[in-house]
């Protein structure tokens, strides 16, 4: 009986044994983003569009060289006016109390130099007698220039109040349109507070605010197409003829203006317009910004080789934009980059590239 237990008992033993762990299951590969290096780099990609406001080449904020109450405007917005026309006018009664001020001190500048000019006459015939002393001919002819030095002080007073009284009407200097009124009657206005704003020639501009991001397809002399909004069809040659050296301080936008030398009534004053520009980035690689990883003072991308491994590529970066980064060396259009998640991969892992924009699919061994 014990030999035949103990014979059961090897057998169990041996059936144990005979039942070893199952073999390993196959770890399935990373999955990755990939994008091809030159998916992103045709021509529609590289143009850039900026809406801005036509504008006359030549304009000019109109103002009264005095204060005072405006009491009257006689243009409105659209109006076309001649050079010399009247266009506002301030209450004038200050400046003229002024300007008779002046001339009264004037004629009274005028009677002492004749004064002085009889006293000195007759000091002359004094002295020629040897009634008076040289001294005393000195004293005459320094009293007479002193009263002809006031009596020229007086006068340049006279015609600046003249003028005073003059800049109370606001008047155009140039043949133009008026585009847009800047004050209204009964306002209190300071010396130098624009009024009218009058656009003088035919020539038009475009204004538009560029982005720090769009400064390299947008340098003076670049050529641009403009398009009105309400007629796209139409198109214009322009060039840019601005650009702001500073930014604005609120908006951290650069201003520019574009000429355009052929408009026409399609392009009215005030009306919204497209420019649009070839990016002079056209021939360089285009990437999503998370692509790109900076390591040891440079940029890399990583690459998905022929067997299914990413490989570390050191790159050249030209520009980074809002939301690309331009690659100029390192990269050939049909090498497949990953494009998400680049920044936990280690050389020589092996991943399973997934097409950005491909439809996705489930994977029914998991």
């Amino acid at each position: 009986m014990k030999w035949q237990g103990w014979c059961v008992g090897m057998g169990l033993l041996g059936a144990l044994a005979g039942c070893g762990e199952p073999p390993a299951s196959e770890v399935p590969l990373r999955a990755v983003l990939v994008q091809s290096a030159g998916t992103a780099s045709g021509a529609a990609a590289s143009q850039e569009v900026i809406t801005g406001e036509v504008r006359a080449r030549h304009e000019a904020d109109l103002s009264f060289r005095v204060g005072g109450k405006l009491l009257e405007r006689r243009v409105d917005a659209g109006t076309t006016v001649r050079a010399g026309q009247v266009l506002a006018k301030l209450d004038p009664r200050d400046v003229q109390l002024a300007a008779a001020a002046a001339q009264a001190a004037m004629s009274a500048a005028a009677a002492e130099l004749g004064l002085a000019q009889a006293d000195y006459r007759r000091a002359e015939d004094l002295r020629a007698k040897n009634y008076i002393s040289a001294a005393a001919l000195d004293a005459r002819r320094a009293a007479l220039d002193a009263a002809e030095a006031k009596a020229a002080q007086a006068s340049a007073q006279a015609r600046v109040a003249d003028n005073q009284a003059a800049y109370a009407t606001l008047r155009a200097d140039v043949d133009g349109v008026v585009t847009a009124i800047l004050a209204e009657p009964g306002q209190v206005l300071e010396a130098g507070s624009p009024v009218l704003r009058v656009a003088r020639g035919v020539e038009r501009e475009v204004l538009i605010h560029v982005a720090e991001s769009r400064l390299r397809s947008m340098v003076v002399g670049t050529a641009v197409e403009v398009r009105p909004w309400a007629n796209p069809d139409r198109h214009y040659a322009g060039r840019v003829r601005e650009l702001s050296p500073a930014a604005d301080p609120t908006t951290r936008t650069y201003a520019a203006r574009v000429s355009v030398s052929d408009a026409d009534d399609s392009l009215p004053l005030g009306a919204t317009a497209v420019v649009m520009s070839s990016n002079s980035s056209r021939g360089q690689l285009r990437l999503p910004l998370p692509a790109v990883v900076r390591q040891e003072g440079g940029a890399r991308v990583w690459v998905v080789a022929a067997d299914g491994t990413v490989v570390p590529r050191p790159v050249e970066v030209a520009a980074f934009e809002q939301d690309v980064v331009l690659i100029s060396a390192g990269l050939k259009p049909d090498d497949l980059v990953v494009v998400a998640g680049a920044h936990t991969l280690t050389a020589g892992q092996k991943v399973r590239p997934v097409e950005a924009g491909a439809p996705v699919t489930l994977d029914a061994r998991r």
